[in-house]
């Protein structure tokens, strides 16, 4: 901020050392320092003593100036303060805005806030000429310097004392706090700092504003802002838009994007390069092309000249668009400016012909532009093996043979559509081809004849070829080490699958979910639980994705074996994972929490099951109960058991004989007898035990498993039980 130093008012005149406009603030004295010095606190200050002596010929002659000029050499922050206050004391010397302006300074620099605010508050009542602008340059200053604690306290000072702050020095410290991501709270207080002292905002404030709410993602707030621009008299500028629609698009807001951007058509706002650069490629990744298009003719109707970066991501989009007219257009176009097309522009295009089966014309294409790079032909020929015409594949490639521009790629892509689709004679046939045209099979080759081997189920030869890749340090790729790991599980090989997941896995190379899932139930399966869960580990490291089925696999295992407790550990693995438990997990959670009696836990996980919509088995709701019973704690499932009991057909005549014995111990009589009414109305019959506990009779016991058991009731329904205890029988 450049001001001129006649609109400060001092005692006398202007020293020589002063330049006529200031470049660095508006106060005059800091162009003299060009540089904040470190502030060295390990020294010790001198004595009131040494500073008498010091300054003893200055004792009535010490001007501000030479003051300022012995601060400006003081790098110890006590002495520089001592000095300061032995000035003060001086009866005909009186500090300035300048002295003040040193001291503070360097306050604010050491992190002194609460001293640097005494000072600033000093400066205000001593009513130093200049103190305004003093002010005003240190915080600009304190900016300059990322002060920005410091710099808000002294904004503070400025406006509680009716100071009016330009608005640039707001709009500084705004775009500070902004770009190094404060507190919001940080933000909000200098915005309210600047509408308290009736400081009219202008566009660049609102724009650090918005910035701010996206920061927090308080979408909502930063729209409102820009509705109410026009009440605040501002116009939204590109600024404005790029950073709404910037915001939006990282949020998946894309529809709300757009709707912002037939705003700024509507209100024609002129926008810069850096504006098109930034929205267009930002539109493209979400695959709008028709909005990079339409700012695509807004930019060449502003006489802008597009560059690489937007006909690049605009070829892109509309290539994938399949918009190829669009697309060779604006190729034409770039290479009409006299920038020059590289080979990945072609290769967008190519792939779009090949998605519409266009190959002639994609033929055509390069012909015709005279292409001879070697990657849009491999496209091409990849395209004629993904839509499974080899023979115009084989026909374009001995044109790229002949032109001598094949690569390993190029064969490879021909090895690998023989694999995949069992030809593996065939494959080995143009294998030797390649390897007598100079070419040197890699990774990518023993990947394809791995498929191709585990297509003929010839597993054997597909591990050989597998523990070459090892031993050349090398990795399969993602499909063929799927491929092989499925391959093995599918023929009972588990072991050589965990190995070749094992060198995979720590070469950081992720298996895919499915293949892993299919490993993980096969392992277990064997009964090796404690190798599958180091396998879990590896599969993180890998960074794999491991889903409900490998969890679920393991802690099955973990049941059957009778460790209870390791499944909790496997489940807070799982949910820190990011997996949602479904009924099977639930149920051998249930039946692993019975086996240990965890009966308040049971309880709790059984109603978050039923309450998520999922019916528990047979099987785990007789473990629960039995449990809960013999704890006395069936009422605490009450809920729950009213809704299995009227939305299936899960809770067989025995487990009704146990809830309702179970009830009537713990107190739950009119629970029970509801019970006891749903199941009449299914045509069951309670049995002995349950109806001499509702008449009254002193029966004592609960049913075993045994007598629980599904399938195993049917004697208790027999209305001669009844009977029999009716008649005193035993």
């Amino acid at each position: 901020m450049a001001v001129k130093l006649s609109s400060l008012t001092l005692s006398r005149g202007i020293p020589k050392w002063v330049p006529l406009i200031a470049c660095i603030s508006s106060i005059s004295c800091l162009n003299r320092i060009p540089a904040v010095q470190e502030i060295d606190q390990t020294k010790t200050p001198p004595n009131d003593n040494e500073f008498d002596l010091r300054f003893q010929s200055w004792r009535n002659r010490l001007m501000p100036d030479d003051l300022i000029r012995v601060l400006d050499t003081t790098h110890d922050l006590n002495s520089a303060i001592k000095l300061f206050r032995w000035a003060s004391r001086q009866k005909r010397f009186r500090h300035t805005a300048d002295t003040y302006f040193r001291v503070i300074l360097k306050l604010g620099m050491a992190g002194e806030i609460e001293d640097m605010e005494a000072f600033c508050c000093e400066m205000v009542r001593e009513k130093c000429p200049g103190g305004e602008e003093a002010l005003i340059a240190l915080i600009s200053s304190f900016v300059k310097h990322r002060r920005l604690s410091e710099a808000i306290r002294v904004l503070v000072i400025v406006t509680s004392n009716g100071y009016k702050l330009p608005i640039t020095e707001c709009n500084c410290l705004l775009g500070a706090l902004v770009v190094d991501r404060r507190e919001f709270r940080e933000i909000l207080l200098v915005y309210k700092e600047v509408v308290k002292a009736g400081i009219l905002p202008n566009v660049d404030t609102l724009n650090y504003l918005i910035e701010a709410l996206f920061e927090i993602n308080w979408v909502d707030s930063a729209l409102d802002q820009y509705r109410r621009m026009p009440r605040k008299r501002c116009s939204p500028n590109s600024k404005t838009f790029e950073i709404l629609i910037t915001g939006l698009i990282a949020r998946n807001l894309v529809e709300k994007s757009v709707v912002v951007l037939g705003e700024m058509i509507e209100l024609e706002c002129e926008a810069d390069l850096i504006f098109y650069s930034c929205v267009i490629p930002l539109f493209c990744s979400v695959h709008k092309a028709e909005e990079g298009m339409r700012l695509f003719r807004r930019l060449r109707a502003s006489k802008l000249v597009p560059n690489l970066l937007i006909y690049r991501v605009l070829i892109q989009c509309l290539s994938e668009g399949l918009w190829l007219g669009d697309a060779i257009n604006l190729l034409e176009e770039m290479i009409g400016c006299g920038l020059t097309p590289e080979d990945d522009l072609f290769v967008y295009i190519i792939k779009g012909f090949c998605k519409l089966g266009k190959f002639n014309e994609a033929e055509i294409f390069l012909e015709d532009k005279c292409v001879f790079g070697t990657d849009p032909h491999n496209a091409l020929l990849e395209g004629y093996c993904t839509f499974g015409d080899f023979h115009g594949a084989k026909v374009f490639f001995e044109k790229m043979f002949d032109m001598n521009i094949t690569n390993n790629f190029s064969w490879n892509i021909l090895v690998r559509w023989l694999c995949e689709n069992a030809w593996t004679s065939k494959a080995f046939e143009l294998l030797s081809r390649m390897i007598i045209s100079s070419f040197i099979p890699d990774s990518a080759t023993y990947s394809a004849f791995v498929i191709g081997y585990c297509k003929l189920s010839k597993c054997k030869n597909g591990l050989e070829l597998f523990h070459q890749v090892c031993s050349k340090n090398w990795v399969l790729d993602s499909a063929s080490y799927s491929e092989l790991v499925e391959t093995l599980c599918q023929m009972e090989r588990i072991q050589e699958a965990a190995e070749v997941f094992c060198y995979m896995s720590s070469n950081r190379c992720a298996l895919k979910s499915s293949s892993f899932d299919m490993l993980m139930k096969g392992i277990c399966l064997t009964g090796k639980v404690d190798e599958a869960i180091r396998l879990l580990a590896l599969a993180y490291y890998s960074g794999a994705s491991c889903s409900n089925a490998s969890y679920k696999a393991v802690m099955l295992g973990l049941s059957k074996l009778g460790k209870h407790g390791d499944i909790l550990v496997v489940l807070a693995k799982m949910l820190v994972g990011g997996c949602t438990l479904d009924v099977e997990a639930y149920c051998v959670l249930v039946r692993s929490m019975c086996a240990l009696n965890w009966t308040e836990d049971i309880a709790q996980l059984f109603n978050l099951m039923v309450s998520e919509g999922l019916a528990p088995d047979s099987e785990t709701v007789a473990n629960l109960l039995l449990c809960l019973s013999k704890h006395y704690q069936l009422h605490m499932i009450l809920a729950s058991v009213g809704r299995l009991a009227s939305d299936g057909e899960i809770l067989n005549s025995s487990m009704y004989n146990l809830l309702i014995n179970g009830l009537l111990k713990e107190g739950y009589k009119s629970e029970a007898c509801q019970l006891l009414d749903i199941m009449l109305e299914k045509g069951w019959v309670p049995d002995a035990l349950t109806h001499g506990l509702l008449i009254g009779s002193s029966v004592s016991g609960l049913p075993d498993e045994e007598t629980l058991a599904y399938g195993n009731f049917s004697e208790q329904d027999k209305i001669g039980n009844i009977l029999a205890e009716g008649l005193g029988e035993t």
